[in-house]
């Protein structure tokens, strides 16, 4: 049975929209995959997916509206949001990929390449499954294990210290932000729709909320 909140994948261009509504539809969701404003500012919940450059995202987003809008709706709305690799990175202050880069501010905190003085033997770009240590709370970690694997495709990422609001973590010679949880604001720097049954079962955590 199709549930029937309105679900705004937002389509920019940059990344994998299809396998993310591919996953929403499983799971037994409609969703729309959009570049409107208007839709977006509208919408029961957003996610917000991506893989490339945060610059060219972010220039993208301001510049037709998108990041207006999806302010309008997590923040005078009150609407729930999902940021997904990218689109998780987009969630934060700004990022230092290809120059400096304004996101959407909900996670007050700044994403950074991999420090591969730190990292050593671990190769970037990360790639793969990896484990995550995920928080005893509800909302988008409940009835999951406190350690499970997910699926990782990123050179940058946003680290731990000084950000408020739940976290999960994954250590890849260096601990950082592998999924958050902050009132209406969601994000995983993994794929949870490439992430197989602990995937699904996180996303699905999100569009029941």
């Amino acid at each position: 049975m199709i549930k029937n909140d309105s679900i705004a994948i937002v389509d920019y261009g940059m990344g994998n929209t299809q396998s993310v509504a591919n996953a929403v539809n499983y799971l037994g969701y409609d969703c729309l995959l959009t570049s409107e404003p208007d839709i977006i500012s509208r919408s029961d919940s957003i996610i917000l997916p991506g893989v490339g450059s945060f610059n060219a995202a972010s220039n993208f987003l301001t510049e037709r509206g998108i990041f207006e809008a999806i302010r309008e709706n997590t923040i005078d709305r009150g609407r729930k949001i999902l940021g997904i690799c990218l689109g998780f990175q987009l969630l934060a202050n700004s990022s230092t990929e290809d120059g400096n880069a304004f996101g959407l501010g909900f996670i007050d905190g700044n994403v950074q390449k991999f420090d591969e003085t730190i990292t050593g033997q671990f190769k970037i770009p990360h790639v793969g499954f990896n484990n995550v240590k995920l928080p005893s709370s509800k909302n988008l970690f409940i009835n999951l294990e406190s350690e499970l694997d997910f699926y990782f495709v990123h050179s940058y990422r946003l680290l731990p210290q000084n950000i408020s609001g739940e976290k999960a973590i994954c250590d890849y010679g260096d601990e950082f932000v592998a999924a958050y949880q902050n009132e209406n604001i969601y994000g995983t720097q993994f794929h949870p729709e490439k992430s197989q049954t602990n995937g699904l079962r996180l996303l699905n955590n999100f569009l029941s909320l």
